[in-house]
């Protein structure tokens, strides 16, 4: 697994939120945010973004670059 896909999975565990919630509350489908989890894929730099700004963290902690 990446980085991302470990660090996002940290994310959605600790917002108590489901994933078809997350799923529509970024406009993804719950194909996309799989693929995300398991690594087979990882979102553009757009999609970076609005996942950073969802989950208030930075794209260099999503990325598994900093531990804040």
């Amino acid at each position: 697994m990446s980085k991302f896909s470990l660090v996002l999975e940290h994310l959605i565990q600790e917002s108590g939120k489901t994933q078809n919630a997350i799923c529509n509350d970024l406009g993804i489908s719950k194909q996309k945010l799989s693929k995300w989890k398991t690594a087979y894929n990882e979102p553009s730099l757009d999609e970076l973004s609005i996942i950073a700004k969802y989950f208030k963290v930075s794209t260099d902690y999503l990325l598994g670059l900093s531990d804040e």
